[in-house]
């Protein structure tokens, strides 16, 4: 997917992008806590399509270490056995109520909704 502008910041682009997958991922699972995080490896997979992250512009690690340490994506405790995994979890990472207005913000201020 090639980005609407050819000046849009690819790191903003990403970090939008990661929180509207773990946004997606709270919602989906609503009432599962355990299922409501998500892994590096399951962001990355759902990211590799994604303009910025296809071309190289930014690492999706990168990303979400930076989400992380301004207090938009928290770390949740790996837990015990996943069912819907088919193993032990690895750490996983999960929206924060900052992220979700971070997010709700960058909808609102961009010139589409994708």
């Amino acid at each position: 997917m090639v980005p609407p502008a050819a000046t849009q910041d690819p790191v903003r682009a990403t970090l939008v992008a990661i929180l509207k997958q773990l946004n997606q991922a709270t919602t989906q699972h609503e009432g599962n806590a355990e299922e409501q995080a998500l892994e590096l490896p399951e962001i990355e997979r759902r990211l590799g399509d994604f303009w910025a992250v296809s071309q190289g512009a930014i690492k999706v690690s990168l990303a979400l270490g930076l989400l992380l340490r301004n207090g938009l994506v928290a770390v949740q405790d790996p837990g015990n056995y996943s069912w819907q995994r088919q193993r032990a979890p690895r750490q996983r990472f999960a929206i924060t109520a900052e992220g979700k207005k971070f997010l709700v913000d960058a909808l609102e201020t961009s010139d589409r909704i994708a």
